[in-house]
């Protein structure tokens, strides 16, 4: 049986865009044909189908969910000046900075021309989520550049949680509660659906940044400390600045600036801090406490467990606690 995942693909790769101007729509074939786990889409016809709906039925809103998700990527990598992506050079690298732009704003109007051709009872609801959700996103990337231009110090674990929620778990939760609408399940479960999916988002980004300090490279696939180096305002950060006597707080702030040391002394100086202090075993904690969350909401589902059990599995196979 094919895994919702290889249809996401399958449906991708038979879109068909306009081959002029080439300019504009090769770098939109070349990201969204590019790989990518595919996670949204695929748990928007998860959660469609424990209510017993087909794939058909799904696909023109997780190809327009998808869609927007790399148009998103396209600006953000712009933004951020990443230069890979899905270890391929990014559009505006490979291009340049205006056809990451004017190709990443063509994707977000095919998304929102692909969630028309969706055929459902609750259209109208689903065209709100997905346009509240849009802009949902974009308040997290401003928070997020918000954040970025104040120094660590000044920025709370409770203004990072909501930073990441609104810049990665929405769009989560949106697929979820999508879904269930599409299938039409009642709103109380759509709600449920919502709720849960946003939990995992969260527990999902806390694992990353967890990972990115103390994760295995070869199963990372990169190496340890990235957000280290680039003094980027994470969870492992902000936990070990809440903690920190004056002196290591002192010391933390000033192995962010990479005039300090070498890249790999911060690293290995600012994990040390880490360690000192226990943040691992409390960031552990903390994704716990998500992921206990969201199986809290999931187990108020009101179907069987048989039912509903491919929404729990996309879970554990995001978090990567398959058993």
């Amino acid at each position: 049986m094919p895994t919702p995942a290889s249809l996401i693909n399958a449906a991708l790769a038979a879109e068909v865009y306009k081959a002029q101007p080439e300019g504009l729509y090769e770098p939109i074939r070349y990201t969204l044909l590019g790989g990518g786990k595919r996670i949204r889409p695929a748990l928007m016809l998860t959660a469609a189908a424990i209510y017993g709906a087909e794939p058909e039925q799904v696909m023109p809103a997780a190809i327009a969910l998808e869609t927007y998700h790399n148009h998103t990527l396209l600006h953000d990598d712009l933004m951020d000046r990443a230069d890979v992506r899905h270890a391929k050079p990014t559009v505006w690298k490979r291009w340049d900075a205006n056809t990451a732009i004017l190709s990443g704003d063509t994707m977000l109007l095919l998304a929102l021309r692909k969630l028309t051709e969706c055929r459902c009872e609750r259209w109208d609801e689903l065209h709100r989520l997905f346009l509240d959700t849009f802009i949902e996103v974009c308040e997290g990337q401003q928070y997020d550049m918000n954040l970025e231009r104040r120094t660590a110090d000044d920025v709370s674990i409770g203004e990072y949680l909501e930073m990441i929620r609104l810049k990665t778990s929405v769009l989560v939760a949106c697929a979820a509660k999508a879904g269930g609408l599409i299938a039409g399940a009642a709103d109380d479960e759509c709600d449920l659906l919502y709720a849960f999916a946003e939990k995992i988002g969260l527990a999902f980004q806390l694992q990353d940044d967890v990972l990115d300090v103390w994760g295995d490279p070869a199963v990372f696939g990169k190496a340890n400390g990235g957000d280290i180096a680039c003094g980027k305002k994470t969870y492992p950060l902000l936990t070990a600045l809440s903690l920190a006597p004056s002196d290591e707080r002192a010391e933390l702030l000033r192995l962010l600036r990479p005039e300090t040391d070498s890249e790999a002394a911060r690293i290995r100086r600012v994990t040390a801090i880490y360690d000192r202090l226990g943040v691992r075993a409390l960031c552990e904690e903390a994704v716990r406490a998500y992921y206990d969350e969201a199986r809290a909401l999931y187990d108020r589902l009101p179907l069987s467990e048989a039912a509903k059990r491919p929404l729990w599995l996309w879970a554990e196979r995001l978090m990567g606690r398959e058993k």
